[in-house]
């Protein structure tokens, strides 16, 4: 993957644009004037067509964030590849777990809201928006300004910004950590976003997915 693709003044610009939107969004729902997902979704949204316009314009253009034309479609391919070849291993290691008397649906379950459309909303808010402005910011501006120092640095700084701003209330981030890890790696790999996103997008799902399916099974 080629280095320095984010200059700093681009960085600057959205790290100021997200700081700025997400302290806007918690003063927004804390009045509780309007449904906080739908807000966050919105919200989500707006940070991904600012990001692109940032990019375009003070930027250097859509591939420096690996969302070239070129590489769409065959990262979203690589992505289910990626997918299906981490969620074997993942399966694998879960079966190892529980056969050792670990419950590993512990460390992946979501709080799921109890209406069901409340629930819809969650799939396609937390399961497709998200993790597209989640990637675009993490790994496609954070991971590719700190590429310059080298692969490693890009990777621990970008996964370690990724976990501090998703904090859980149960110990040890191991969900967080694992996937900024494993969506850092694809994108080094794969040099088009489309594969983190792929695979954070079908992760989210799948751990929504089993989370329902659990809570649905408690009696």
């Amino acid at each position: 993957m080629e280095a320095d693709k984010i200059e700093i003044r681009t960085l600057i610009i959205s790290l100021a644009t997200i700081v700025s939107t997400e302290v806007a969004t918690r003063v927004v729902i804390s009045l509780g004037l309007y449904y906080p997902m739908i807000i966050l979704g919105v919200v989500r949204l707006l940070e991904i067509i600012l990001i692109v316009l940032i990019v375009m314009i003070w930027g250097k253009g859509m591939p420096s964030i690996g969302l070239a034309r070129s590489k769409m479609v065959p990262g979203l391919k690589r992505g289910m590849i990626w997918s299906a070849g981490f969620g074997m291993v993942a399966f694998l290691v879960f079966v190892v777990l529980f056969a050792a008397g670990i419950n590993a649906l512990t460390l992946i379950q979501a709080h799921l809201p109890s209406k069901y459309s409340e629930i819809a909303l969650l799939f396609f808010i937390g399961g497709i928006i998200g993790p597209i402005a989640e990637e675009v910011f993490f790994r496609g501006i954070l991971y590719g300004f700190f590429r310059r120092w080298g692969v490693v640095m890009a990777l621990v700084l970008s996964t370690l910004v990724f976990v501090l701003t998703h904090p859980t209330n149960h110990g040890v981030p191991v969900t967080q950590a694992v996937g900024g890890v494993l969506f850092a790696v694809a994108y080094e790999v794969e040099g088009s976003l489309m594969t983190p996103i792929t695979i954070h997008v079908l992760g989210n799902m799948t751990i929504f997915t089993l989370s329902l399916l659990s809570q649905c099974s408690v009696p």
